[in-house]
C-alpha cells in the first residue's frame, strides 16, 4: 500500500486516522474567501446608484418631506439586503457541496468495522462499499464483487459503470468507463459490494475540484444594471447642472436667493433619477412572480432581463433533455424487432415473452441497478398474469460479471423441481460467445446489436440454459446456453422536449447538447430532440484544442459528447468569448460550474442536486424542458415592457423639467414647487410602472431573433421618440400655461391649469407607450386591469387637489374656470392622438 501504511484487513489505527484528520483536514470543502458583513455593506455603499438614492433621501429630509425621505432610504437599505442575500446564496452552494461529500461511511480501523461521519474519513481509510451506499471519498478499489457505480453525478452518463479490484498501484483515471479500479466521492453504489482504500478527500477529490471551480467563478453584472447605472449618472449630472443654473438665473434676475434655492431644489427634484431603480426593482420582483407562475423559480432577479437576449441554450442530455431513467426501448429476436412505447395497448407479442422472462431471471430479484429495474418494470407491465413471471422461484447460484467475461448468470429452482433454470445477460459479444453460435448466427446477432447501439441504446444479450444435478459448473462457459435475443435500453427523451427545441429555434435560439455520454448515443438523442448533430466535438478532441480553435469550431457545433465537468465550463466560456448570451441547463454536480458561469443557469428542481440548484439563476420546479421556452417568452415580454416604462419616464421628465425651468427664463410666475413634483413622481410615476409591467407581450415576441447582446436599453430611436413625446407634451402644457396668463387669471389659477394639463399629458404618455403598435385602439382598448386603477387614482387625486380647500392650499391652487379646465384636459387628448399618428413611422426602430 506504499505510504498508506494500511494493512488490507485491519485498516488504519484510530491514532493514525486522528493524526491524518488533524494534518489534512476534514473530508469537506473549505470555507475560504468568505466576505464579512461589513465588507459587503461597504461594497454596496460605494455604488453610485446607492449614493444617489441616499442623497435624494437626505434632500427630501431637508425639505421636510419625511415620508418621501423614508421611502428612498428604505430602498437604499434594500440594496444592502439584496447583496447580503446574494452572498448567502453563494455560501449555500458550497454548503450543498459539503453536505454531499459527507455521507455516513463504513470503514475498517484496527480490524473493526465502524460507521463514522463522512467528514471524518481520511486518506488511507478502508471503505466497505455495499449496494445503495454513497461513496464518501475518492478511493482505489481493492476488492470488487459485481461492483457497479452510478457516476452520472460527475460524468452525465446515466448507465452505471463496472468496477474491478487492483492489486498493484494503477495509473490515475478520470470518472466514466467500465472496469476502472476507482470510485469517486458523491457517486452511488448501485450493485454489488467492494473494499476500497481512500486516495483523496475533501477539496482534493473529483467533486472537490468542482467546488474549487465554483469558487473561482464570479457573476458578471448584467447589461441592464450597467446601462441603468449609466443613465442614472447622466440624469444625476444633468439635474445638478440644471439646478445650479436655475439658482443662478433666479438669484441674478429676481434678486431673491432663498426663492432661488427653492426653485433650484424643485428643478433638481424633477431630474432626480429615483424612478429608474424603482421601476427596475418593480419589474424584477413582478417578473420573478410571473415566472414562478410558469413553474420556474428565479434565484437571481437580474437574470430576468438577460432571458430575451439568450442566443444559445446549452442543454445537458441526462436528466434535462432525457428523464434520467432507463427503459426498454427495443427487443430483438431473430431479426424481428419490437419497440414498446407508453402509447401502445400494453400487449407484448408472444414471440418476445421468453426474452423478457429470461432477462428478468438474469437480473437481481430486488434490483438497484437502473437497467435491471427497467427490465423488471417492462415485465411487470407486459407479463402480468402470465406464466412467465416466477416470483416463487428461489435463486440458487450466481456467476458474477468480470473483466474477462462481460456477462452474469443466475440459476433458479422451482419448488420441488430438480431442474434448474439458468439465465444469463451481458454484452452481446459475451453472450454470443457463451452460446457458441456459429459464424453466421453470431455475426447476425452482433450486426443487430451494433445497429441498436447506433440508435443510442445500451444493448444486452440474453441467453438461457437448463441444469440438472447437485454439482455446479466452475464457469459460465460450461452451461449449454441457447441464445434468446437482444434487449436495448435507453434513457427516454422528456415529453415536450422536441417541441421546446423547435420553439427555441423559431425564436432564433441555438440549442446545443452537452453530455458525458458516447457520441453515437448523443447524436441519436439529439436527432430525436431536433438538435442539429451535424457537427460533434468529443471531450478528447476538445482537450487537444487551443482556445482560439474551440472558439472557431463552436459556432456550428450542436453536440458535445464524452465531456468532463471542467470541459463544460470551458465550452460555456468559449461561447461567451464568441459574443453569445449563454443559457445552460443541468441537474448534476458536474453541471454546477457551467451553470454559474453561464449568463443564465437553469437547474432542474425535482431531479437536480442541491449544488446545481444553488449555482443556478433559475430552477425549473417541474423539470419540464418546455418551461424554458415559456420563461424566455416572459423574459422578452418583461424586457419590452421595461423599455416602454423607461421610455415613458424619460419622456415625462421633459415637460416636468421644462415647466420648472421656463418660468425662470420668462420671468413669469413659478408653476412647480417641490410638493407638485412629489405628487407627480411619487403617485403617478411609480404606479405607472405596474401598468407597464402588466402589459401583454408584443405579437412578434417569439418570432423575432434575440436582441443584440450589446443592444442598449436606451437605443437612439427610443431616446429620440421619448424626447419627441416629451417636447410635444411640453408644447401643449406650455400653450395652456400661456393661454391662462393671457386670460389674466390669478397666479394660483394659472398654476392649477398648467398642473392639470401636465397630469393630462402624463396620462396620455402612459397610454401612448403601452405598445410599440401605433393604433389608438391598442392604447385605449388593450386589456390591462392595472391601467384603470392608475387612471382612476390619478383622476381622484387630481379632483381632490382642486375640489378640497385644504388640498388647494397645500398645492397653492385656486379653482380655475370650467372652460380653462376643459382646455387643460384636452391637451392630453391632443397629445394621445398625435402620438398615435406619429408612432407607425418609428415602430420598426422602437421594437428593435
Amino acid at each position: 500500500m506504499n505510504d498508506e501504511a494500511t494493512a488490507p484487513l485491519t485498516g488504519l489505527s484510530d491514532r493514525e486516522a486522528a493524526r491524518r484528520l488533524h494534518a489534512e483536514g476534514p473530508n469537506e470543502l473549505p470555507r475560504d474567501g468568505r466576505r464579512s458583513l461589513a465588507r459587503i455593506v461597504l461594497d454596496v455603499v460605494r455604488e453610485p446608484m446607492f449614493g444617489l438614492l441616499l442623497a435624494a433621501g437626505l434632500l427630501y429630509l431637508v425639505l421636510g418631506d419625511r415620508g418621501e425621505a423614508a421611502m428612498l432610504l428604505v430602498f437604499a437599505c434594500l440594496s444592502v439586503g439584496i447583496a447580503i442575500v446574494q452572498e448567502h446564496r453563494s455560501e449555500r452552494v458550497l454548503e450543498a457541496l459539503r453536505d454531499l461529500t459527507s455521507p455516513r461511511a463504513l470503514v475498517v480501523r484496527d480490524g473493526r468495522r465502524l460507521r463514522i461521519a463522512g467528514r471524518e474519513v481520511v486518506r488511507g481509510d478502508l471503505l466497505v462499499l455495499t449496494e445503495g451506499d454513497r461513496v464518501p471519498a475518492d478511493a482505489r478499489v481493492l476488492e470488487a464483487h459485481e461492483l457497479s457505480c452510478d457516476e452520472s453525478l460527475l460524468t452525465g452518463e446515466s448507465a452505471p459503470v463496472r468496477k474491478r479490484g487492483a492489486d498493484a498501484e494503477p495509473a490515475a483515471a478520470r470518472p466514466g468507463g467500465d472496469d476502472l479500479p476507482f470510485v469517486y466521492s458523491g457517486t452511488l453504489v448501485v450493485r454489488g459490494r467492494g473494499l476500497a482504500c481512500v486516495t483523496a478527500t475533501g477539496p482534493r477529490s473529483e467533486i472537490g475540484r468542482i467546488g474549487a471551480a465554483l469558487g473561482r467563478i464570479t457573476h458578471e453584472p448584467t447589461r441592464l444594471s450597467l446601462q441603468t447605472r449609466q443613465v442614472v449618472r447622466a440624469f444625476g449630472l444633468a439635474g445638478v447642472t440644471l439646478s445650479a443654473l436655475a439658482v443662478l438665473l433666479y438669484g441674478l434676475l429676481r434678486d431673491g436667493w432663498m426663492n432661488a434655492l427653492l426653485a433650484g431644489i424643485a428643478l433638481g427634484m424633477s431630474m432626480l433619477p429615483e424612478e429608474f431603480p424603482l421601476v427596475l426593482s418593480v419589474f424584477m420582483v413582478m417578473g420573478a412572480w410571473r415566472i414562478s407562475k410558469a413553474r420556474v423559480l428565479t434565484r437571481r432577479a437580474a437574470t430576468i432581463e438577460t432571458l430575451g437576449a439568450a442566443t444559445v441554450l446549452c442543454a445537458d442530455k441526462t436528466g434535462t433533455l432525457t428523464q434520467n431513467r432507463m427503459r426498454i426501448a427495443e427487443l430483438c429476436m431473430n431479426g424481428e424487432v419490437f419497440r414498446p412505447t407508453p402509447l401502445d395497448d400494453g400487449d407484448l407479442p408472444e414471440t418476445f415473452h421468453p426474452l423478457v422472462e429470461y432477462a428478468i431471471l438474469a437480473s437481481a430479484p430486488d434490483p438497484f441497478d437502473p437497467m435491471e429495474r427497467a427490465v423488471h418494470a417492462l415485465g411487470g407491465e407486459r407479463l402480468a398474469g402470465t406464466e412467465h413471471l416466477h416470483g416463487e422461484w428461489r435463486l440458487e447460484r450466481e456467476y458474477a460479471l468480470d473483466a474477462g467475461l462481460l456477462a452474469m448468470t443466475q440459476a433458479w429452482r422451482a419448488e420441488d423441481d430438480e431442474t434448474y433454470v439458468v439465465a444469463a445477460k451481458g454484452a452481446p459479444e459475451a453472450i454470443v460467445d457463451l452460446c457458441h453460435l456459429d459464424a453466421n448466427a453470431g455475426a447476425a446477432a452482433l450486426r443487430d446489436a451494433e445497429a441498436m447501439a447506433r440508435r443510442g441504446m445500451r444493448v444486452l444479450g440474453v441467453a438461457r440454459a437448463l441444469h440438472r444435478g447437485a454439482e455446479w459448473p466452475p464457469s459460465q462457459h460450461d452451461f449449454d446456453f441457447e441464445f434468446v435475443g437482444l434487449v436495448g435500453l435507453a434513457d427516454p427523451l422528456r415529453p415536450g422536449a422536441a417541441a421546446a427545441v423547435r420553439e427555441c429555434r423559431a425564436a432564433g435560439i441555438r440549442v446545443a447538447m452537452i453530455t458525458g455520454d458516447y457520441p453515437a448515443t448523443a447524436r441519436a438523442i439529439a436527432a430525436e430532440a431536433g438538435i442539429d448533430a451535424t457537427h460533434t466535438i468529443t471531450g478528447d478532441e476538445l482537450e487537444r484544442m487551443e482556445d482560439f480553435e474551440l472558439v472557431a469550431r463552436i459556432r456550428e457545433c450542436g453536440v458535445f459528447a464524452r465531456i468532463m465537468p471542467e470541459q463544460k465550463l470551458r465550452i460555456v466560456e468559449a461561447l461567451k468569448a464568441n459574443g453569445e448570451v449563454v443559457a445552460m441547463t443541468g441537474d448534476g454536480v458536474n453541471d454546477a460550474p457551467a451553470l454559474k458561469a453561464a449568463h443564465i443557469g437553469v437547474a432542474m428542481g425535482l431531479r437536480g442536486t442541491d449544488v446545481a440548484r444553488e449555482a443556478a439563476d433559475l430552477v425549473l420546479l417541474d423539470d419540464d424542458f418546455g418551461s424554458i421556452v415559456r420563461t424566455v417568452r416572459l423574459g422578452r415580454r418583461i424586457y419590452d415592457n421595461l423599455r416602454k416604462a423607461m421610455g415613458y419616464i424619460l419622456a415625462v421628465h421633459v415637460p416636468i423639467a421644462g415647466l420648472a425651468l421656463l418660468p425662470l427664463l420668462a420671468g413669469t410666475p413659478l408653476v412647480l414647487a417641490p410638493v407638485h413634483i412629489a405628487f407627480l413622481e411619487m403617485v403617478i410615476d411609480p404606479v405607472c410602472s405596474i401598468v407597464f409591467e402588466a402589459e401583454r407581450e408584443e405579437r412578434d415576441a417569439m418570432r423575432r431573433p434575440p436582441r443584440a447582446p450589446d443592444a442598449p436599453l436606451f437605443s437612439a430611436a427610443l431616446i429620440a421618440w421619448s424626447l419627441l413625446q416629451g417636447a410635444l407634451a411640453l408644447l401643449l402644457v406650455g400653450a395652456v400655461y400661456a393661454a391662462a396668463l393671457r386670460a389674466d387669471l390669478d397666479a394660483s389659477q394659472v398654476r392649477a391649469l398648467a398642473f392639470v394639463a401636465l397630469v393630462a399629458c402624463n396620462v396620455a404618455l402612459i397610454l401612448g407607450n403601452r405598445s410599440f403598435d401605433g393604433t389608438l385602439a391598442t392604447a385605449l382598448l388593450r386589456p390591462n386591469r392595472a391601467l384603470w386603477w392608475v387612471l382612476g387614482a390619478a383622476a381622484a387625486l387630481l379632483a381632490l387637489t382642486l375640489a378640497w380647500a385644504p388640498a388647494r392650499a397645500l398645492f397653492h391652487f385656486a379653482l380655475p374656470p370650467p372652460v380653462g379646465l376643459a382646455g387643460a384636459l384636452a391637451a392630453g387628448v391632443v397629445l394621445l392622438a398625435a402620438l398615435a399618428l406619429a408612432k407607425p413611422l418609428l415602430r420598426a426602430r422602437l421594437a428593435a
